[in-house]
């Protein structure tokens, strides 16, 4: 088994073996749950000046967010568009993809004056093929194109529950 580090690096690089062993791996919840906060804390600090949430809000934004994407990309995989080898849990969906927010600890150069814009929107995209990577390998699909069906319809889900939130509540 790869010490957390080695996952960390396994999943920046989009490796698809650090992928199917977080899956595997039942006990890994704890450190897909800390690269979710590692994540979410470079955020915060990347977006100081920026007009950003604030570091505790992004912490709990990011938690709220990966929960409800992983659970409707877990319902549109498994329900909607599932292949016929699709065989998963949300607890697996939400390791893989717990670990798919390790590329969005760069985000930290957001802090950068004048050059901290490209760090996350490059941030941003790198987690986004990292999140494509995962739900492939936890649904086992043999289409990336599914995988990024899937997501991409999750993707616009979840943005319009929190624009619903976000305006109404």
């Amino acid at each position: 088994m790869a010490s957390f580090t080695e996952r960390l690096l396994g999943a920046v690089t989009l490796n698809v073996h650090t992928y199917e062993e977080v899956e595997a791996d039942t006990t890994a919840m704890g450190q897909a749950i800390g690269v979710v906060i590692l994540s979410s804390l470079a955020a915060g600090i990347g977006n100081i000046g920026h007009g950003g949430p604030g570091i505790l809000a992004a912490v709990v934004g990011a938690l709220l967010g990966w929960l409800v994407w992983a659970g409707l990309t877990y319902l549109i995989g498994t329900r909607l568009l599932p292949e016929p080898r699709t065989r998963a849990n949300w607890s697996q969906l939400l390791r893989t993809t717990g670990f798919a927010a390790a590329p969005g600890i760069v985000r930290v150069l957001g802090i950068i004056p004048l050059l901290g814009w490209l760090a996350l929107g490059i941030a941003s995209l790198w987690m986004l093929a990292a999140f494509v990577v995962a739900v492939r390998q936890a649904l086992d699909y043999t289409s990336t194109g599914r995988a990024v069906g899937v997501c991409l319809i999750g993707w616009v889900a979840n943005g319009v529950i929190f624009l619903f939130l976000r305006l109404f509540v």
